[in-house]
């Protein structure tokens, strides 16, 4: 999940013109699916951490959200370095943080080793976002059969669907369930790190390293439209964010599957699903796809505070498919709001606002609802962090129902 969108061309009003080879795309393409995979592997295995070091389910959530602050500070001080120094840098550095990330993983022994892992993963989430995106556009052209941002969406969330899943399945049926699944992110990111690290540079431009926070824009031109996307998009990240945290911990000590491939599953279907619903918002009216993304968010509330009350899995993974779709509309929502009605100076900024205020959303209720786990239990905290994501989003329909009323 990352800042996708606004990179190459838009900085410049230039159109992108295609520069390299299909097979560097691919190796771009690549690079970018095996780096955020990583950064959602530890999902299915975070029970066996917590059976081996003897942490809580607070830590889980924490050791979650500091990826998702990782994120944030590496969009805020890196977000323009491919701009400035070029793709291939920060596209092998990118690389290269995920096989550290891996290694760390590998080797761990205690939570702090997990801690420091999960914020390299974030910043490696953080780097490749922008220079990948910007590097396929550049790579592939405005005129490529298959658009360089429809690659890039799936290579993002593809990878991000793909890496629990991947974990959860060789932490069932593969010997030693955690550290057999890194040796595999190693493997595949150290492929990755040399493919990138042979290609050659698709910047044309660039305007030299200067260290600075990537400045926080909300465009004022459609300032009520960005806020409502991104408390839409927001409640839906929250919800992935959780989900990703917990659902381990749910379906083992609830439920008591022991099946780290169906933990994977359920969180695999919430991502792929929202890659689904950004490709989805083409087809509806503007008018129409911030309200249906609301609706399916509060339906998807209430289909996981269904499955907490009555301790089942078909409407948890109901309610993944139903957010991540919902998450996704709103997202490419937000998006194309930024990219096609925003100052063209500013849009780079407003798009890293957009996703600094999703991540955030990503990070900060996982803590929350392990606080409330803590205090209470798992299932009185989901329903409760349930009821307010669906609060949330009633909030911002009932808004987009007022507007209307008063632009009629």
């Amino acid at each position: 999940m990352g800042n996708s969108t606004v990179r190459a061309g838009d900085r410049t009003g230039a159109p992108a013109t295609a520069r390299g080879t299909g097979l560097a795309a691919f190796s771009v393409a690549f690079a970018f699916w095996i780096t955020m995979a990583g950064t959602t592997a530890p999902t299915p295995l975070y029970p066996l951490y917590g059976d081996e070091f003897g942490f809580t389910p607070f830590t889980v959530t924490v050791i979650f959200a500091v990826y998702a602050l990782g994120v944030v500070l590496g969009l805020l001080v890196f977000g323009r370095l491919s701009d400035q120094i070029g793709r291939r840098p920060v596209l092998v550095a990118a690389t290269l943080l995920s096989v550290m990330a891996a290694v760390v993983f590998l080797l761990a022994q205690n939570v702090t080793a997990m801690i420091v892992a999960r914020i390299i993963s974030g910043f490696s989430a953080a780097l490749i976002t922008g220079a990948a995106t910007a590097s396929l556009a550049e790579r592939l052209g405005q005129h490529s059969r298959v658009k360089p941002a429809t690659i890039a969406l799936f290579a993002n969330m593809g990878g991000l669907a793909c890496g629990t899943l991947l974990a959860g399945i060789l932490a069932d049926l593969a010997p030693s369930p955690l550290r057999t699944p890194w040796v595999a992110m190693l493997a595949l990111a150290a492929i990755a790190a040399v493919g990138v690290l042979l290609n050659d540079e698709s910047s044309a431009h660039r305007s030299g390293f200067s260290l600075q926070f990537q400045p926080l824009h909300i465009p004022g031109e459609i300032r009520s439209d960005f806020l409502r996307s991104a408390m839409a998009a927001g409640a839906g990240f929250a919800v992935l964010g959780v989900l990703t945290a917990v659902t381990g911990l749910f379906l083992g000590t609830v439920l008591h599957e022991s099946s780290h491939s169906l933990t994977g599953l359920v969180v695999f279907a919430a991502f792929a699903c929202t890659a689904l619903g950004q490709l989805l918002v083409r087809t509806l009216k503007p008018g129409t796809a911030l309200p249906a993304a609301c609706l399916g968010l509060i339906v998807a509330a209430v289909l996981i505070a269904t499955a907490m009350a009555t301790s089942t899995l078909t409407p948890l993974f109901a309610g993944a498919i139903v957010n991540g779709l919902a998450t996704g509309i709103a997202v490419g929502h937000g998006i194309s709001g930024i990219t096609t009605r925003s100052a063209p100076q500013h849009r780079g900024a407003s798009v890293s606002t957009f996703f600094a205020i999703l991540y955030s959303m990503l990070a900060v209720p996982a803590i929350g609802v392990g606080i409330l786990i803590r205090e209470t239990s798992l299932r009185p905290a989901g329903e409760t962090f349930s009821a307010v994501v669906a609060a949330l989003s009633l909030g911002v329909l009932l808004s987009l129902v007022r507007t209307g009323r008063e632009a009629a």
